[in-house]
């Protein structure tokens, strides 16, 4: 869980000041940004209601979700968050938006931990997106993460992830990071953005190596380095002790006091 926190922070600075380097330096003007926010509000979601649900009551967990989402902006209210959310976020009366931003995708990651089979985690994922991005190209991002998350962490290698991901979702993911960083730019849509950050896991030999890749993919860099180093720290679990001392003093103690919680229930150390 901290693995997509951490790779929230280092990415910070680079989504401004974008690189297209694997051996950049952690900045010390790095924070974290809305998807620690909203990773905290969906670990509150479900602590709040852990049980599993049916899909004729997926808009109901949905208004569960919304409520923590709104909860947690009006902590955070200058996390950075896309105007679509932000508008949405502040109008308690606001109907579900439909962007398909990878918005949906970053905050999915305590899905992919806290249920017991791939279809909960699908339709939990599912869940969490129809309040801001009800979407199909958003629901398929999250879907995409979320199931990457919960195969990571229950052993499946990586060509079994790979495969499931393309099979399922229809994403290419056997383009190589090199060749996709030559042309990546900023561009936070769903089908632009999630599958290279995949990738950058795919790709990768250890935790540090996903972020870094994603990170010098130039684009996204907080989404897309939260996104694979959520799977990685799922798939390796092990995350070098350099990092979690540079990063865990710029996380709100709010934050990771939530995640922590979570963490008690949800990941066995």
């Amino acid at each position: 869980m901290f693995g997509a926190l951490y790779g929230d922070v280092i990415g910070s600075y680079y989504e401004v000041h974008c690189t297209k380097s694997f051996d950049f330096p952690f900045e010390k003007d790095s924070t974290f940004t809305d998807d620690s926010v909203l990773i905290a509000a969906v670990c509150k979601a479900i602590l709040n209601n852990p049980c599993d649900v049916k899909r004729f009551v997926l808009r109901k967990r949905a208004m569960e979700y919304a409520a923590q989402y709104r909860q947690y902006y009006s902590y955070f209210p200058s996390a950075g968050y896309g105007t679509m959310f932000a508008k949405w976020a502040k109008d308690p009366q606001a109907r579900n938006g439909h962007s398909y931003a990878n918005g949906s995708a970053m905050r999915v990651i305590p899905i992919g931990y806290a249920y017991k089979t791939i279809e909960q985690t699908l339709l939990q994922a599912k869940a969490s997106c129809l309040p801001s991005h009800n979407n199909h190209e958003a629901i398929v991002g999250a879907q995409s993460v979320a199931s990457a998350i919960y195969m990571a962490r229950n052993g499946k290698n990586k060509d079994d992830i790979r495969s499931y991901l393309e099979s399922k979702f229809k994403y290419n993911l056997s383009v190589p990071l090199k060749e996709i960083q030559k042309v990546h730019v900023f561009n936070s849509r769903s089908s632009y953005s999630i599958p290279p950050a995949i990738i950058a896991f795919l790709e990768s030999t250890d935790y540090e190596s996903a972020i870094r890749g994603a990170i010098s993919l130039g684009g996204d860099a907080d989404t897309q380095a939260c996104i694979a180093g959520g799977i990685a720290e799922a798939y390796y679990k092990d995350i070098p002790d350099h990092i979690k001392r540079f990063c865990d003093l710029k996380i709100d103690i709010t934050i990771k006091q939530v995640v922590r919680e979570f963490c008690k229930i949800y990941i066995k150390q």
